[in-house]
C-alpha cells in the first residue's frame, strides 16, 4: 500500500512539474533577448568560446526535441530554439552546448552515462514485456525467472536515470556561467529567467528518476514477496 501511495504521489508531482516546465518555457519564450541573438547564434558562439569547432548545430523537427548527440557530434535544436531570440531559446541552446563542452572535456559522468547507453537500450526494449509476463508467471506458476530479468532491466534503466542527473545539472551550470560571462544575458531579469527555465527542466529529470526508483521498489518487493 505504501509503494502504491508513492507511485500515485510521484505521478501527480510529475504532471505538476511537466505543466510548470511548459508554462515557464512559454513565459520565457516570450521574453526577448536584449542582445537579439538567435539560438543557433548562441550555440555557435558558446562552442567557439570553448574551443570546439568540430560540432555542428542543426535544426530538428518537433517541440522540446533539443539534445546533444555525442555519436555524430551535433547540437540538435528545435525550430523554436534554433530561430528563437528569447531567454528560453538562449537557455536551451546554451544547455545543449554544455553537453558538448562536457564531451570535449571528458566529463566523468557523461562518459559513464554514454558507456551505459548500449545496455540501457537493450533493457528499455525488454523491460515492459518481461515485467508484465513475469508477474503473470510468478502468480500462476511461481516461475520467477522472467520477473527477475524484468527487475534487473528496470534496475539498469533506474540507475541510468540517476546518472543522468549530474550530467543535466552540470550542463545547466556551464550554460548559465557562460551566458553571464559572454554577456549574452544582458541583465539580471534575463539571467534569472534562463536560470528559472533550466531549473524546471532539471526538475523533470529529478521526478523521472524518483518515479523509476519507486517503480523498481514496487516490482522488487513483489519479487521478494514471491520468494518468501
Amino acid at each position: 500500500m505504501g509503494i502504491w501511495v508513492l507511485l500515485i504521489g510521484i505521478g501527480i508531482i510529475s504532471m505538476i512539474v511537466q505543466s510548470r516546465f511548459k508554462n515557464k518555457f512559454k513565459k520565457y519564450s516570450e521574453m526577448p533577448l536584449t542582445s537579439g541573438m538567435s539560438g543557433v547564434d548562441i550555440a555557435k558562439k558558446m562552442l567557439n568560446d570553448n574551443g570546439i569547432y568540430d560540432v555542428n548545430v542543426i535544426s530538428v523537427e518537433g517541440q522540446l526535441t533539443d539534445h546533444y548527440n555525442p555519436s555524430d557530434r551535433t547540437v540538435n535544436l528545435s525550430p523554436e530554439v534554433y530561430h528563437g531570440r528569447s531567454v528560453a531559446a538562449a537557455a536551451v541552446a546554451a544547455h545543449e552546448c554544455g553537453h558538448a563542452v562536457q564531451h570535449a572535456r571528458a566529463y566523468t559522468w557523461l562518459q559513464f552515462r554514454s558507456a551505459m547507453v548500449p545496455m540501457v537500450n537493450v533493457a528499455s526494449k525488454i523491460v515492459s514485456f518481461t515485467l508484465m509476463i513475469g508477474v503473470m508467471l510468478a502468480i500462476f506458476s511461481n516461475n520467477l525467472l522472467l520477473l527477475q530479468i524484468g527487475v534487473a532491466a528496470l534496475a539498469v534503466t533506474t540507475v541510468f536515470s540517476f546518472v543522468t542527473l549530474p550530467v543535466e545539472f552540470d550542463a545547466s551550470n556551464r550554460a548559465l556561467a557562460w551566458l553571464n560571462t559572454a554577456n549574452v544575458t544582458h541583465n539580471s531579469m534575463e539571467h534569472d529567467g534562463a536560470k528559472d527555465a533550466l531549473k524546471w527542466a532539471a526538475m523533470t529529470y529529478v521526478v523521472a528518476a524518483l518515479s523509476a526508483l519507486v517503480t523498481l521498489l514496487y516490482y522488487a518487493s513483489m519479487l521478494l514477496g514471491r520468494r518468501d
